[in-house]
């Protein structure tokens, strides 16, 4: 195994050709939406590489949630809509779970959205968890559920998380 890359911006020079993560939505959206998303500007994709072979990436992309969809927590004083960064997708190639690539790229990502925030103004981070598993990811680093749709969670942006 080479080294591997620290998170940089998705380019069309990466080889997404061999990434499977396991879901094919993430998969898909990969190969099709992330590099066409990033030129229309609707998001960014990260990722961390070996010799220029995705490994893991997350993308990222301005938000919002109606205050009464927030976690209550995250309510009081806010205003309605509450300013987010959507944490659009995160996934590990399967070859490489579990030796915590996801966890640090939910690091870095806390980075970029806080410093984000501080240009544009954001409260939270935002995403809608793709199944049981990935909720459970989430909830474990400190996420918490919206009461109106459980699979959508969010965490404060704050120094703290980077």
């Amino acid at each position: 195994m080479g080294a591997i890359s620290p998170p940089e911006l998705l380019t069309a020079d990466h080889d997404l050709s061999w990434f499977d993560c396991g879901k094919p939505a993430l998969n898909r959206w990969l190969s099709v939406h992330a590099l066409a998303n990033q030129q229309t500007r609707d998001s960014r994709t990260y990722v961390v590489c070996e010799q220029r072979q995705v490994l893991a990436y997350y993308s990222l992309a301005t938000a919002s949630i109606e205050r009464q969809a927030a976690a209550r927590k995250f309510r009081h004083g806010a205003p309605d809509p509450i300013p987010a960064i959507l944490l659009g997708q995160l996934a590990v190639d399967k070859e490489h779970a579990g030796q915590g690539i996801g966890s640090g790229l939910l690091k870095d990502a806390f980075l970029r959205s806080y410093q984000v925030s501080e240009l544009v103004g954001a409260r939270i981070i935002l995403l809608d968890a793709l199944d049981d598993a990935a909720k459970k990811f989430y909830l474990d680093r400190g996420f918490r559920q919206s009461p109106l749709n459980p699979m959508v969670l969010m965490h404060s942006l704050t120094l703290q998380n980077r």
